[in-house]
């Protein structure tokens, strides 16, 4: 049975424009995309596929490791341009065992203040964000751009950034919370007569419908309505609750649809003090250009640069002309100030810090870890942590999924049931009804 590729998580980059969203996707995915300095450079979303580092080693690692021990095979030569790696990747790639996992990277073009009223792509813009599982608010740490994406010219204080961030951040929270109320009020009163026959759990059951759009699951609206009600405490019965009421209940749905994170772009040029004064946001400095920069010199031969690390190498630094050896220089002296640019940092916590997501290996043949065309460990699915046998065989393949009978733990050899639940970097082999 062929194995279908699907990448399970997309994550939604967002914000107001010029801001260097578009640069960012096109350093993250190496997409070619439109990147200028005006307002609404991007109109229909980009989407593309990144690839982000498993936290642990590709389990090629301890293959070889046991073949080398069984004298099967040799030790890793110096000059081997995969660094003793065995899998043979269907997507991404492994050198070192460092392996790398794809994730949906979806660019919206930019949100400006009324968009939830229509204004500038208005709820095309919103509808764009609709199946993310997180988003990523890209900011303008340097405070260079005012909230309509125009460059204000001048150099900002620390005080004008934070102030301009925090505007950002605000209108965007309000541009969501008046989308999801805006959807909750109309209908309301239809949901109201099922209150009436029903209670909390007929609220519960019309707002995940209202919003099944945007992902809405019973336990996240649930989560929502304990948080709405512990913060709004509302006095009158939802019949009787006015459009603010509606939208504050909104704001709560928000939070649990949209989770968000924060890239502080521009960060070289950004004045000192910005990131400390959000401490209850998950923020992170990011210099997106220099990564492009980075990774297109990377493509082109002159450096060696691999993404997330500090520092980098040139290549043949007799054949760079002067205007090269030193933007070179500079880029060096920001990574190491930076310690990276931040993109793969930031990537990496969203995806395994914030969805709390892992990374598991389901194979064909549990003793040597292939799949049914002899190649090593040929894919790395990204599911959530905690993740059962047959809820995995099913991400493979719905056939897999429904003719369920047994896993094998390919590190163990150990039989595990459906409800068995993963952990990260398992090699799973899957039996099923064929």
């Amino acid at each position: 049975m062929n194995l279908t590729w699907v990448v399970q998580v997309r994550i939604g980059l967002v914000g107001k424009p010029n801001v260097g969203k578009s640069t960012f996707f096109s350093a993250a995915t190496m997409a070619q995309v439109d990147i200028a300095n005006y307002p609404f450079c991007t109109i229909d979303p980009n989407v593309g596929v990144a690839f982000i580092e498993a936290r642990l080693d590709c389990p090629c690692k301890d293959l070889r490791n046991k073949l080398e021990q069984d004298g099967r095979l040799k030790p890793v030569e110096a000059d081997d341009p995969r660094q003793g790696s065995l899998c043979e990747p269907r997507t991404g790639s492994c050198i070192g065992h460092r392996r790398s996992v794809p994730i949906a990277l979806v660019d919206v073009a930019g949100l400006v203040p009324g968009a939830s009223e229509g204004r500038g792509r208005g709820n095309a813009f919103l509808a764009d964000l609709a199946n993310c599982d997180v988003l990523i608010q890209v900011v303008d740490a340097a405070g260079s751009t005012d909230l309509e994406g125009q460059f204000l010219g001048a150099v900002s204080t620390a005080e004008e950034a934070v102030a301009s961030v925090n505007a950002e951040i605000t209108f965007l929270e309000q541009e969501l919370d008046a989308w999801i109320g805006g959807l909750l009020e109309d209908g309301w009163n239809r949901g109201v007569r099922r209150v009436q026959a029903e209670g909390e759990k007929g609220l519960v059951s019309f707002i995940q419908e209202r919003l099944s759009g945007l992902g809405a699951t019973t336990p996240l609206v649930s989560q929502g309505m304990a948080e709405f009600n512990d913060a709004y405490a509302p006095s009158q019965q939802p019949w009787d609750w006015p459009t603010s009421t509606l939208h504050d209940l909104g704001q709560c749905m928000r939070k649990q649809l949209f989770p968000m994170v924060y890239a502080a772009n521009k960060a070289d040029i950004a004045p000192k003090g910005v990131l400390e004064a959000f401490p209850n946001h998950t923020m992170m400095a990011c210099m997106a250009d220099m990564e492009l920069a980075l990774r297109r010199a990377n493509e082109a031969g002159l450096i060696h640069y691999r993404s997330g690390d500090a520092s980098f190498s040139v290549q043949s630094p007799a054949s760079l002309n002067d205007a090269q050896k030193k933007a070179l220089d500079h880029m060096q002296e920001r990574l190491a100030t930076f310690d990276g640019t931040g993109m793969a940092r930031l990537m990496d916590d969203v995806l395994f810090d914030r969805l709390n997501h892992i990374v598991v290996y389901p194979v064909q043949d549990e003793t040597h870890w292939v799949d049914g065309d002899g190649r090593v460990l040929p894919d790395a699915f990204v599911v959530p942590s905690g993740i059962q046998a047959k809820a995995l065989a099913s991400r493979v393949h719905t056939d897999l999924g429904e003719g369920f009978i047994r896993g094998v733990d390919g590190r163990t050899r150990r039989i595990v049931g459906a409800d068995h639940e993963l952990v990260d970097g398992d090699v799973l082999k899957i039996h099923a009804k064929s």
